[in-house]
This record gives C-alpha cells, sequence and structure tokens, in this order.
C-alpha cells in the first residue's frame, strides 16, 4: 500500500512525542537486555526513537510488508546500533514467525499501522512470540485526512476533488474504517491488562512539510493523481499558503495515543 513512498514517508512523518518515548521505554527499562520487535515498521521511527533512550536494548526486529520501507530503515538505524543486533522481516505482521528457537520479544510496538492488519491474527502472533511479562504498545495520532482544522478540512476537500468522496487507500480502493475499539480487540486477547495514555500535541507545519506528508500517504500518494498529480500540488500548495496567512499557521492540535497492554497478573 505504501510502495514507492518510502523516502517521503522517513523524510516527512512526523517522530513519536517525547513523552512517548519515555512512557515506552520505562517498560523495559528495569530489564538487562531487552528485545523489541517492531510491527509495521515502516522507516523505523519507533526504534529509532527507542535506541538513544534504551542503551541496553540488545536486539531488534522490524516486521514491514514493503522492503523499500525497511530498507529505509535500516538507513536511519544504522548509526543508532552500536553493535546491536537488527533483523529486517519483509512480511505482513501477520505472517512473522519467531526467527529463532527460544526467542522471546520483551516489548512489542506498533505505531500507526494497527488498522491495517488483521488485528486478532496479530494477537495471538504477539502472544507465541513474547516473553510472559512482555508489553505490546500500540500507538498513533491519526491523521492530517482525520483532523479538524479548517486548513485541514479545505485540503481535504481539495483531495476529494481529485479523487472522489471516499478516503482512499493507495491502489486497494476505498479505506474502510475499523469496525471496533482497539481496547475490544485487546480485552479479548492475552493482553487483556490495558492502561491507556493521551498526549496533547501541536504541530505547526508548513506548506512544503504538509506537502510532503501527503507524498507518503495512502490517500494522497503521487501515483493515485496520475497525470494530474503536479497540478494538485500546485493548487495544494497555494490552498495551504493562503490558510496559513489566514489563519496565523497550519496548527495542527492532536492527541497521541498510547495502549500499554499486558497479559492480567504479568510483571511489570
Amino acid at each position: 500500500m505504501f510502495h514507492a513512498t518510502a523516502e517521503a514517508y522517513g523524510r516527512h512523518r512526523p517522530g513519536l512525542p517525547d513523552e512517548v518515548v519515555h512512557l515506552i521505554a520505562g517498560t523495559v527499562r528495569g530489564l538487562r537486555c531487552p528485545a523489541l520487535l517492531d510491527l509495521g515498521s515502516g522507516t523505523g521511527q519507533v526504534p529509532a526513537a527507542l535506541l538513544p533512550a534504551l542503551p541496553q536494548l540488545a536486539r531488534l526486529d522490524l516486521v514491514d510488508a514493503d522492503r523499500d520501507m525497511l530498507q529505509q530503515a535500516d538507513l536511519a538505524l544504522r548509526p543508532l546500533l552500536a553493535g546491536r543486533a537488527a533483523a529486517f522481516h519483509p512480511v505482513r505482521a501477520e505472517e512473522f514467525t519467531a526467527p529463532e528457537e527460544n526467542y522471546q520479544a520483551d516489548l512489542v510496538t506498533c505505531a500507526r499501522a494497527f488498522h491495517w492488519m488483521d488485528r486478532p491474527a496479530v494477537l495471538a502472533i504477539a502472544d507465541r512470540v513474547t516473553a510472559p511479562g512482555a508489553t505490546l504498545a500500540i500507538m498513533g495520532d491519526g491523521s492530517l485526512w482525520t483532523h479538524a482544522a479548517p486548513w485541514t478540512v479545505a485540503l481535504r476537500e481539495l483531495i476529494q476533488s481529485y479523487l472522489g468522496a471516499e478516503r482512499r487507500a493507495g491502489t486497494t480502493g476505498a479505506y474502510a474504517e475499523a469496525g471496533r475499539r482497539y481496547e475490544d480487540d485487546l480485552a479479548e486477547s492475552p493482553f487483556g491488562d490495558v492502561a491507556e495514555h493521551h498526549f496533547p500535541l501541536r504541530r505547526v507545519w508548513t506548506p512544503d512539510q504538509v506537502i510532503g506528508y501527503l507524498r507518503s500517504t495512502s490517500f494522497a500518494r503521487p501515483d493515485l493523481f496520475g497525470a494530474r498529480h503536479r497540478r494538485f500540488e500546485t493548487e495544494a500548495r497555494a490552498l495551504l499558503e493562503d490558510r496559513a496567512a489566514q489563519e496565523g499557521g497550519l496548527v495542527e492540535d492532536g492527541v497521541f495515543d498510547v495502549l500499554l497492554a499486558r497479559r492480567p497478573g504479568g510483571a511489570r
């Protein structure tokens, strides 16, 4: 779904807030040599954020079906590894298997990707490949498509004027909203002990940053527009510059949500 967007994804997707990094790092800080399993890794934003905060992190496994994404992740992580082991698995999260006998992850992360997955299947796999006291961290912050500021509404309407009213999901058709909450999926999984954390955030975008971000998305990637993409970007840039002047900047006030899930009775 994100084929050919890896470079834009790595350059233009916002990273994790510091508060989120500290929260997730704290779940394994007492462990001597923890192992991290990152599902739907994309360009490796979660491992890249956690490595400086967790010098004791001993092993990283990154899972993503897109090889271009993992190649970008490899380039981003290489300067941060300092001899620590990292493996890249070009498979869907639902297809991941333990890479070796006795493999156990202490922390499983999934950022901005759980909605694309067969969630019960992924949770069953996580149960098979994690240590008894492992933490599963599912996190995200929505997208500019769902944000309700006047400038994002106008931008979405422009996209719809080119691609139709339904939100696109790459070349697979329209985006299908999840039928249930992540909390409900977790409640029916072995990871039923769930703590919710919500971090308010404010981002101020430039028109160039928004254009780059759109190139990385499933709903406005360049190939969806075909020969009309250059015209779209010209119109989008003009709209964003006008809205920035009218609204005092392209401000996104949102929330970064984190669910920390463990097996009931598991060590914290």
